[in-house]
């Protein structure tokens, strides 16, 4: 057994027992990766996939624990080789963040920026999805963190921290009857047609449960992952737009009024996370303190230490949120 074998079957796991996907993923042959899988297989004297011919169809019960372990070993390998490097050379190495177009485009420049003046050497590589690709990322171990909003039940596999709350505002055009309404109200808006975000993205969950919790029914026409492409829709007349308020740019968007919506919509709070078992190097502690300054390293410690996710989500609410 050796920790090639073990970096086979985690990536045949991870691309869903497609061999080849596999291969490609790891540089290398199907061949390499078959011949390693039955002599893991061999030694171990079992069957970690169940196989229909030649094609794997799925992970046997056995080889459910041996995947985990394997996860497990390979996780502790990588956080021996992170712990060198931080005594060879605090300053170089990288970083890999995960997060959704909303903040990536809007909140992380500055942040970035800060982090490349201090850090120079430490390259830098922004993965953008949905909250599903974002968490799944993490815990494959593919990036260091994961900045999300919505649906972070799907990240309970990782330490969550909160970082921020934020609200919504609605843009129309300058010609739109909304546009000189001192305090708009749900009734006003689903009058007319919108375009916001698409369903998993950017707090949408709470845009819909504000309409259903009112009886009314919102008539979206036209949706985006995207602030920007929503603010074209609007510009060109599809409907009012619906957009995380810190995804207002006054300057940008001159030609279009930015009306108040946070009397109207729950607060989202926007988190970043990692897996409880990663090696945080002092660079990546600084990266969460920029992002979040009350994340400082006595903080984040505390979260990792907490027992389980009900403790972390506690400590959480002890913390005073900034509102963007």
């Amino acid at each position: 057994m050796n920790l090639q074998q073990l970096r086979f079957i985690r990536a045949i796991s991870d691309a869903e027992l497609n061999i080849s996907r596999a291969a490609e993923l790891l540089h290398t042959s199907q061949p390499a990766i078959s011949k390693q899988l039955k002599l893991l297989e061999d030694e171990l004297g079992l069957s970690i996939f169940e196989r229909n011919g030649r094609q794997l169809r799925q992970v046997t019960a056995a080889g459910q624990e041996i995947l985990h372990t394997a996860r497990a070993i390979l996780e502790r390998v990588d956080a021996l080789r992170q712990i060198a490097l931080e005594h060879k050379d605090k300053g170089k190495g990288a970083l890999s963040i995960a997060t959704t177009h909303t903040q990536s485009r809007y909140v992380l420049p500055p942040v970035i920026g800060n982090f490349i003046a201090r850090y120079p050497e430490v390259a830098l590589h922004m993965h953008q999805g949905s909250p599903m690709q974002i968490s799944e990322l993490a815990v494959r171990g593919e990036v260091d963190f994961a900045i999300a909003t919505e649906a972070l039940e799907l990240f309970e596999d990782l330490v969550m921290m909160p970082c921020f709350r934020w609200n919504r505002s609605i843009l129309v055009r300058r010609d739109h009857p909304l546009a000189q309404m001192q305090r708009l109200s749900l009734q006003d808006l689903a009058r007319f047609p919108i375009v916001t975000y698409v369903p998993g993205y950017t707090g949408r969950a709470k845009l819909d449960q504000a309409f259903n919790y009112a009886g009314l029914t919102p008539r979206v026409v036209f949706t985006a992952a995207d602030a920007d492409v929503i603010k074209t829709y609007v510009r060109l007349g599809l409907g009012i737009g619906i957009i995380a308020s810190l995804a207002v740019e006054p300057e940008r968007d001159h030609d279009l009024v930015a009306l108040a919506a946070s009397h109207l919509f729950e607060w989202s709070t926007t988190s970043i996370g990692f897996r409880q078992s990663a090696y945080l190097r002092t660079y990546m502690y600084d990266f969460i303190a920029m992002f979040a300054p009350h994340l400082d390293r006595a903080c984040v410690d505390r979260f990792v230490a907490a027992p389980n996710a009900q403790a972390r989500q506690q400590l959480g609410q002890a913390l005073e949120l900034p509102t963007l």
